[in-house]
């Protein structure tokens, strides 16, 4: 048959378009050539012939196939970095049965860098230890750089703590929200708004137990009490990643505190999977068993240093006095993956560098501020 030809009339500015079937442009022309071209995202076609092309949907990258393997449509400069940043965890509150700490925030996607852009992370820290105090907030972890989306986990919610007069502290919001005392309100995670989410709520205070701060992949338990007994709740359990070359758990959330009389054995909240720190028990008892004497209440456990976990509730003492110390929140983290031919070796900072992971990828460990140079 004769060649099919379609052309606008020839006036300045008439286009061809061809549209998918809703309605959307995926060829426009302009007077003279191609304007533009919309390719839909997938994988490579089968069976392809030379000077073929498509959008990886995975490395989000146009490729051509050049008669024996596919390559990065003009040249092999730009590549893909995975990463993970994880915010600085919150510490748990103290005296009566307070909250524990909530995770900091977890981000993790990829990007598309082009040479010579300078990745700058920073780390952010948890949140210090208190005594007879809600919890500390921690600190925002981030990594940004010319012509890339700044991408920011924030800072774990303190837990809240109930302790006489009001107004009672709640727990804080943050990544992931901070548990509440007994008589207190928790705090939200994924705060600010991300999508997927950072992280998840505090768990509620009730009673004689105090709620668990909330991990990156659930919310923090709520306290509880059965028959006068607390039972603090477990802060939510971390995310599981390889992309260190190894799989690991972060950013759990902080154990919540219990009550511990001369009637009651209270039970303290765990902390969550990923490195949240348990909480330690209220001790009313009169006179106080040894080793707490004066009727002091245990110590919470700090979260994992670098992984973005919350710290556990410290216990009240005898008469709300002499309140264990909270443990801290863990230190965050941020990690960057990308393959080993593609490594620049240009870094600032003392991250931990490894090559020869899996999949023929090297790992940048932050924990501390630092930057990365394609």
């Amino acid at each position: 048959m004769a060649d099919l030809i379609i052309k606008p009339s020839a006036v300045a500015g008439n286009k061809l378009i061809l549209q998918d079937q809703a309605g959307g442009a995926v060829l426009t022309t302009a007077d003279s050539g191609i304007a533009s071209i919309k390719l839909a995202p997938g994988s490579a076609p089968g069976s392809p012939a030379e000077g073929e092309i498509y959008y990886d949907s995975t490395s989000n990258l146009v490729k051509i196939y050049n008669g024996s393997a596919w390559e990065q449509l003009g040249g092999t400069d730009a590549y893909g970095i995975e990463f993970l940043v994880i915010g600085g965890g919150g510490s748990g509150g103290s005296a009566n049965h307070a909250g524990g700490g909530g995770a900091g925030g977890y981000r993790t996607s990829s990007l598309v860098s082009l040479p010579g852009t300078k990745i700058t992370v920073t780390v952010g820290d948890g949140g210090a230890a208190v005594s007879a105090d809600h919890g500390n907030d921690g600190s925002p972890s981030s990594l940004s750089g010319t012509g890339l989306i700044t991408i920011s986990s924030a800072g774990g919610g303190g837990g809240g703590a109930c302790m006489p007069p009001p107004p009672v502290p709640p727990g804080g919001d943050g990544g992931s929200g901070g548990g509440c005392g007994s008589c207190s309100s928790p705090g939200s995670g994924n705060t600010p708004s991300t999508s997927p989410a950072q992280g998840y709520d505090g768990g509620l205070g009730y009673a004689n137990g105090g709620g668990g701060g909330g991990g990156s992949s659930e919310a923090g338990e709520d306290g509880n009490e059965v028959a006068s007994v607390g039972k603090g709740g477990d802060g939510g359990d971390g995310t599981t990643s390889s992309i260190s070359g190894s799989s690991v758990t972060r950013a759990g959330g902080g154990g919540g505190g219990a009550l511990n009389d001369a009637n009651t054995t209270g039970s303290i909240g765990n902390g969550g999977t990923g490195g949240g720190g348990a909480a330690g028990l209220s001790n009313f008892t009169t006179p106080p068993p040894p080793p707490y004497p004066g009727g002091g209440g245990q110590p919470g456990v700090s979260g994992t240093v670098n992984t973005g976990s919350g710290g556990g509730a410290g216990g009240a003492g005898s008469g709300c006095t002499n309140p264990g110390q909270s443990g801290a929140g863990g230190k965050g983290v941020v990690i960057l993956s990308m393959p080993d031919a593609n490594y620049s070796g240009t870094i600032e900072g003392a991250p931990t560098v490894a090559t020869g992971q899996a999949g023929g990828k090297t790992t940048l460990i932050f924990t501390g501020t630092g930057t990365y140079t394609t």
